[in-house]
């Protein structure tokens, strides 16, 4: 039988077993959605107290309190933290002495969907062919179903298993999100206060503040976004490097607040990734100011015996 074992980050499964099959598969992607789902990670729920204890403005402290309020009646039902649900994207670690079963990414996608009808997910899929999407004009699916996830990634790692993660995505951050070129000027300094330009005029309108910004800066547009998910995979709030407490500073002295009412707390924290680099006089960087629920995240690790 499973069994629980904390993590840094989130619930992980861990059951040995000879070959992981894909019904093993299957519940830990299903288990790994609803987890990112309904639960804070602990780093969050430590985060949000350290905050209510720091704030002075009332009004501020009042919906730092109704947030931690409303996660804890999301944990202890199974609720979702936010009507919506978000879009899941999902990044699989095989180890290199992993034992699979062949149809093991099917399991995947069928883990992601039996997750998103359980929890259950916003059912916002839009029907229809490229340009009735676009427009939008053959209305929604019912189902939760119908959201199929973002391309997945498949990282290979050592070891004997293999660890599921999903993040859900929400909507409000994705429209205020941006991937672009920053002249470096050598100095990183001058890289993340772009950056930081860029969030201190979308931040304003978020509304679901406080944020966490995850910034990803690398050689092309795919690899500065795929660094971004890998920020919002491994970021911790409690553990901030130099440049990530900066940016968090940068943000917060604007006064936006929790949900916009002011106060000191726009910002939670701040993830970075930061991979290769190419003989360049520009970095292209990613950001994404992450809502007061995000980012939403869950892992499952199964090892073969």
């Amino acid at each position: 039988m499973p069994v629980c074992m904390a993590r840094r980050f989130s619930q992980t499964i861990k059951k040995r077993i000879t070959v992981i099959t894909s019904s093993d598969i299957k519940n830990a992607a299903k288990n790994s959605l609803i987890s990112a789902g309904t639960t804070f990670r602990k780093d969050q729920l430590k985060t949000y107290r350290a905050a209510i204890k720091k704030e002075t403005n009332p009004n501020a402290r009042w919906a730092l309190e109704k947030l931690l309020e409303n996660a804890a009646i999301a944990e202890k039902n199974r609720y979702p933290l936010c009507d919506d649900t978000g879009i899941p994207h999902v990044i699989i670690e095989i180890g290199n002495r992993a034992k699979l079963q062949e149809n093991w990414l099917q399991a995947v996608q069928e883990g992601i969907a039996s997750g998103l009808k359980e929890m259950p997910g916003r059912p916002m899929a839009v029907k229809g062919n490229e340009v009735e999407r676009i427009e939008q004009s053959k209305g929604l699916y019912t189902d939760p179903e119908e959201v199929i996830p973002a391309p997945i990634t498949v990282k290979p790692i050592s070891g004997d298993g293999m660890a599921i993660t999903v993040l859900l995505l929400g909507g409000g951050p994705e429209i205020r999100a941006k991937t672009y070129r920053v002249f470096h000027k050598r100095s990183i300094d001058n890289v993340l206060r772009t950056a930081s330009e860029w969030l201190i005029n979308d931040v304003k309108n978020l509304g679901c503040t406080p944020c966490v910004p995850a910034i990803g800066i690398g050689r092309t547009h795919m690899e500065a976004s795929a660094l971004m998910l890998e920020a919002m995979k491994e970021g911790d709030l409690l553990k901030q490097s130099k440049w990530e407490k900066k940016i968090t500073e940068w943000i917060n002295a604007q006064k936006v607040g929790p949900l916009g009412l002011g106060g000191s707390t726009t910002a939670l924290g701040a993830f970075i990734k930061i991979g290769p680099a190419r003989a360049s006089g520009v970095r292209i960087v990613s950001i994404r100011p992450c809502c007061c629920v995000e980012p939403r995240r869950a892992t499952v690790v199964l090892k073969n015996q």
